[in-house]
């Protein structure tokens, strides 16, 4: 299949074929070819051969020139006129050209300067494709599928041919002045294929010879960047690629290989591992200069103060660069004495120059922890020398949360109240039932912990615990009365006293068997019973109606408590101390 399309030149039209060759389409390509068949360079004087001449005479459009024949050719002065309009030939000199008829119809000699020149220019392309010769040329203009190439003739120069790469702009090559070599010619129908990437791909291979001889770890070379990934840039070393990662571009942080270098750049970089048998090279381009952490143990000890630039933020902290190739983390934790910052996002942001102290350094692992909160003074400190466990403070509600209400110490700290420090008696489902925001409360200080920066505070705490004081009071094997609160399958609660109750379990209810304490009992109702036990830790009095009801006293109490109560031996221990308290207390 032939393509219709052609560029017109100043020999002829150029045809393009699927086999990616030329011709020159026409009448002048017909007389071309035929010209090339005929005359192989003669040096007879006879028509359609190259003679040899001298210029005798010019007229308004024409060169005279005698090539001694009865009379003188004609040659059309353009023939001899450079592009710039300039004569090139003057009265005596010695020109070729090609004779093209003794005699025409006009009857003059015709003779052609451009034709002889044409005729000899294939003779030179045609010894240089015989003997592999390298060949110039001037790329002319863009043609489909490649390059038109002037070479003293037209030749093709196809797009695969043109660099060991493909070339996007191939007009950036239009007049530009190159080498090349001739890889298909076909004198016949005047054909020329040229080639410039046989030449790049020779000069590659001796690079490539001489850059292996001189490749091995530690050396340093030279290279122009072929590519950048996301991960590295690969550098051309000479006939062979190395690969320089993106952790060995520099000592400090970068995102992108393309932050420090471009496509084209030439750089100097260092051999770090050579693998022949897999032909890859590993490059450093950081290992040109010193690395900067061997020094960091004299320039950022322990309790430092320096200022750096925030380069990265992570849940956890800011990563800040000291210097290039140097970053130190400031953990969350080390941001603040008192706020709880949630992200270092709340406190820094990238490209914030911030004050640090070195809080401890590992040169090995090349890590350094940084603390903001370190440059001002420990407010907890404060807090320490100003209060003390026991003291009364008021202060004003901050925030309320499910598990209890802080309450404003300082500016910066706050104190907790958790909410089972708020009533020693009543079940608390949510302290905003009881509190809002920007209530005063007084409450007493439990716990003062720096170094956990806590400050416990409680409020039931200013005054007594009636547990503790119904236990002196409601002691095993005491007799007591109370009112009935509350019925449930297992029981009935009786409270003792405000805030404190007992519970009287459904076997301890009625000396006869009861299956509910409802068919019984009702709440409002007032019963007598006896302490079986009572624990203040949990919070507990066990109670029973049954064994008042029996009358038990003394021994048969004794070892009823014994039998029934939880834990036996507890309960018992108990009644014996009372019982011995008592006993002394009537001696004395």
């Amino acid at each position: 299949m032939r393509h219709s399309e052609s560029k017109v030149t100043g020999i002829g039209a150029i045809k393009w074929e699927d086999d990616g060759e030329f011709d020159f389409d026409g009448q002048v390509s017909q007389e071309f070819s035929e010209l090339l068949q005929e005359n192989p360079g003669g040096s007879t004087i006879r028509e359609g051969s190259i003679v040899t001449g001298q210029v005798v005479r010019f007229s308004n459009d024409s060169v005279h020139i005698d090539i001694g024949h009865k009379t003188d050719g004609e040659v059309p002065i353009q023939e001899f006129m450079t592009p710039e309009g300039e004569l090139t030939v003057k009265v005596g000199d010695t020109v070729e050209v090609y004779l093209d008829c003794f005699e025409s119809n006009d009857g003059d000699m015709v003779l052609s300067r451009e034709r002889a020149e044409m005729l000899r220019a294939w003779d030179r392309i045609s010894n240089a494709y015989e003997n592999n010769e390298i060949v110039e040329g001037i790329i002319m203009a863009r043609v489909k599928g490649g390059l038109s190439v002037d070479i003293g003739v037209k030749a093709f120069l196809p797009g695969s041919q043109v660099d060991l790469r493909p070339v996007r702009n191939l007009d950036k090559l239009i007049n530009n002045k190159f080498s090349f070599k001739i890889i298909k010619f076909n004198k016949k129908r005047g054909n020329i294929v040229l080639s410039r990437r046989v030449l790049l791909e020779q000069d590659r291979e001796k690079m490539r010879t001489e850059t292996i001889e001189n490749l091995k770890e530690g050396s340093i070379l030279r290279g122009i960047i072929k590519n950048i990934t996301d991960y590295g840039a690969f550098v051309d070393l000479g006939g062979i690629d190395g690969l320089l990662h993106i952790t060995d571009m520099s000592w400090g942080r970068i995102n992108h290989p393309s932050q420090l270098f471009e496509v084209g750049q030439e750089v100097e970089v260092k051999v770090l591992n050579y693998d022949e048998s897999r032909q890859r090279v590993s490059l450093g381009y950081k290992q040109l200069q010193d690395d900067p952490w061997l020094k960091t143990a004299e320039k950022y000890a322990v309790n430092t103060k320096t200022r750096g630039a925030v380069v990265s933020l992570t849940d956890y902290g800011a990563f800040v660069e000291l210097e290039n190739g140097i970053e130190g983390l400031i953990h969350i934790s080390e941001m603040s004495w008192s706020k709880r910052i949630r992200h270092p996002s709340k406190v820094v942001s990238i490209g914030d120059e911030v004050d640090v102290v070195v809080l401890a350094i590992d040169r090995d692992a090349r890590r350094i922890s940084l603390g903001m909160k370190q440059m001002e003074p420990n407010p907890w400190e404060i807090v320490k020398e100003k209060y003390q466990v026991g003291d009364i403070i008021r202060g004003k509600i901050r925030n309320i949360t499910d598990f209890g209400i802080f309450i404003g110490i300082e500016e910066s700290i706050d104190g907790l109240i958790h909410i089972s420090d708020i009533s020693w008696t009543e079940r608390i489902k949510h302290p905003g039932d009881l509190y809002k925001k920007g209530d005063s409360v007084e409450a007493k200080i439990l716990q003062i912990d720096t170094e956990g920066e806590k400050f416990s505070l409680g409020i039931k705490q200013l005054g007594d615990d009636p547990w503790i004081m119904a236990s002196k009071q409601f002691i095993p094997g005491k007799e007591g009365e109370g009112e009935v609160t509350k019925l449930t399958d297992f029981g009935a609660f009786v409270q003792l006293t405000d805030g404190v109750e007992g519970m009287i379990h459904v076997s301890e209810i009625d000396v006869k068997q009861v299956d509910k304490p409802g068919s019984v009992l009702k709440v409002g109702d007032h019963v007598k019973f006896i302490v079986l036990a009572s624990d203040t830790d949990e919070r507990r009095f066990s109670l029973s109606r049954k064994a008042h009801m029996q009358g038990l006293e003394g021994d048969q109490l004794k070892e009823y408590l014994t039998t029934v109560a939880e834990p036996k031996t507890a309960f018992a221990d108990a009644f014996n101390l009372a019982q011995e308290a008592a006993s002394e207390k009537a001696k004395s």
